[in-house]
């Protein structure tokens, strides 16, 4: 069974920082991309993040870049989401997801993603 396990999120004043991670199992890891989803209250979904497996390229949104880091533990089969000089509009439920598309197309295309975890609650007070 695929499974995406989402964890770490918690409550942290703006500056601080957290750190995410999705546990994956039932399919072989390497052969997906993996990505950082996040839906605010009464707001649409975006993409956060994404690491290539292919070739390990990292992706970020605008608003997120140079403060959140991205990485991948093959051994773990985990793939975490740094979160630095958290800000009250990153504020978010967070999800991680996994795709076949390379990450360069999927990154901003939720529906290219077939298996999402359960999400974990980011909030960030001011």
């Amino acid at each position: 069974e695929v499974q995406l396990q989402a964890s770490g999120g918690g409550w942290v004043q703006a500056g601080g920082s957290l750190r995410l991670s999705c546990v994956a199992s039932g399919f072989t890891f390497d052969d997906y991309d993996i990505g950082w989803f996040r839906q605010a209250p009464g707001k649409e979904r975006e993409a956060v993040s994404g690491i290539s497996h292919h070739d390990g390229k990292t992706y970020y949104a605008d608003s997120v870049k140079d403060r959140f880091i991205i990485s991948s533990d093959r051994a773990k089969n985990t793939v975490y989401l740094q979160m630095n000089s958290l800000k009250p509009e990153d504020t978010a439920v967070y999800y991680c997801a996994r795709t076949w598309v390379p990450t360069a197309q999927a990154m901003t295309i939720p529906s290219l993603y077939d298996y999402w975890g359960q999400g974990t609650l980011v909030t960030v007070s001011s």
